[in-house]
Order: structure tokens, then sequence, then C-alpha cells
């Protein structure tokens, strides 16, 4: 019972910190520090992986009339419209968008998971896309977006879309939603597109991310893990269909610099909490 309770806790931690850029790995980095729960270490990577899937449903439920890319209507089916020909172009630079991130995380995860995945390169990875955020948003203050539609992304821009969330990739604590928005905002696309293409491009990272910790954990899941895994996943769908309402109400009317001064609040806890507490 004690494992289910810390379970949806961290759900709840991974519904609000996927989408918001404030980087999910920082913050389970912490809450993992005083809420361990008591499973195998294989159980535990695989877990904070998977229940990624629980914020990748809220998304797709939330965007369906945006990323489906059929109509099975009558009026579609007479009209040979069936495949909705914008969604697919828009998938296609998705894809684009995956291929650096896809690459690098299949030959290099492991090795970088050893390298940087500790406090010290998480609190540095805070504090430093926290000051960009705060820089770019000053910079781009007044000035009109380049891209203000899904439609208006290109192969180019989906690409370095793409570059940016394979820094995330490689630096835990950068974010992938704060990486990829940042990357949006240096090269002209507008805050609401930047945060729903980093949606989209969520759905097959995450899916391929916890297919693969999936067929390396295994499936002979004991019933304890999979109600554990069951739970934090359920959390974090509900509590992701929150906090994307949330964040796409809230940067119509402002900007991202709140998230990065508390990006650079969160990595100087991290950093003290790592160099002079533990």
């Amino acid at each position: 019972m004690l494992n289910l309770i810390k379970a949806v806790l961290f759900g709840i931690i991974e519904g609000i910190t996927e989408w918001l850029p404030v980087s999910s790995t920082g913050h389970m980095i912490l809450l993992n520090e005083f809420v361990k729960m008591d499973v195998s270490e294989e159980f535990w990577e695989m877990f904070l992986v998977v229940i990624q899937l629980g914020a990748i449903l809220a998304v797709v439920i939330l965007f369906w009339n945006k990323i489906f890319p059929f109509d099975f209507s009558k009026k579609a089916r007479d009209e040979h419209k069936v495949m909705k020909k914008d969604i697919w172009a828009l998938w296609g630079k998705i894809l684009i968008a995956c291929v650096p991130a896809a690459i690098v995380g299949v030959l290099f995860d492991d090795v970088f998971d050893a390298l940087f995945y500790n406090g010290v390169c998480v609190s540095v990875a805070l504090i430093v896309f926290g000051i960009g955020f705060i820089i770019i948003e000053n910079k781009n203050k007044g000035k009109e977006p380049k891209i203000n539609s899904l439609e208006e992304i290109d192969i180019k821009t989906a690409l370095l879309i793409g570059v940016f969330q394979l820094i995330a990739a490689i630096f835990p604590g950068t974010s992938r939603s704060g990486s990829t928005i940042l990357g949006g905002l240096m090269i002209g696309v507008s805050r609401t597109v930047a945060a729903e293409f980093t949606f989209f491009l969520a759905i097959p990272v995450m899916f391929g991310a916890s297919l693969l910790k999936i067929v390396k954990f295994g499936l002979a899941f004991s019933s304890a893990e999979l109600a554990i895994l069951l739970a934090g996943t359920v959390v974090a769908f509900v509590v992701s269909i929150l906090i994307i309402k949330f964040l796409l109400g809230y940067i119509r009317k402002h900007d991202f610099k709140i998230f990065g001064w508390y990006r650079i609040v969160l990595g100087v806890i991290v950093l003290l909490y790592f160099a002079l507490i533990r």
C-alpha cells in the first residue's frame, strides 16, 4: 500500500513536470531522494519511463482531431477524402524531428545515463536552460513570430527543433519540452505552436522509449509491480490533462520567463543538496 501511495505521488509529479518546461528528471531525482519505493533497481528505471505513457495518452485524447490522420465520416468516404493530407504532412515533420534523438538514444542511451544522470549535471542543465528562456523571451519581446500555425512548420524547422530535442536526450535535466520549446522560440515559432508541436513530438518519442524499457525489463511483472505501474500511469494521465490545458491557456497571455526563473531556483536547490547535504 505504501508503494502505491508513492507511485501516485510520482505520477502527480510526472504529469506536472513532463509538460511544463521545468525538467521532470530534476524533480524525480529530488523526489526519489526523499520518497524511495521498495522495488528493484531494474523496475525503478523502467517505472520512471513507462509512467510517461499516461502523460502521452493525455496528449492523444486532447488533440485527437489534430493528430488522427483519417476521416471515416460518410461525407469523407463519398468524396474519397478519408486520408487527411495535412495531418499526414504533420506526422512526416514530427517523425523527421524525432530522427536525431532516436539515433543517438538507441546507440548511446546507457552511456549518457552513466555520464550525465547525476545531481550536478541535472542542476547545470536546469540553470543553463532557465537562463536561456529568460534571454530568448527578452530578445523576442515585441517581435511577431514568423511561424504561427502547425502548417507553417516546414521540414527544416522540424529538423532544427529535433536537434534541440537531441540536447535533452543527451543531458538529463534539460527537459525535453523545455529544449524543444526553447528551440522553437529561437527560430521564430510562436509559443502556442512551439508547445503543441512539442506535445505531438513526445508521442513517438515516449512510446518508443517506453517500449525499449519494457522489452529490456521483460513482461514478468509481479502483481504488486503491475499495480504500482498502473497507479503511476493513470495518475500521470489525469494530471497531464489538467496541466496541458493550463499551459496552453497560460502562454496565450504570458511568456515562459517564470519557468526560466523556476528552473534556476530548482537547479540551485538540487546543486546545494548534492554538494552540501547528501
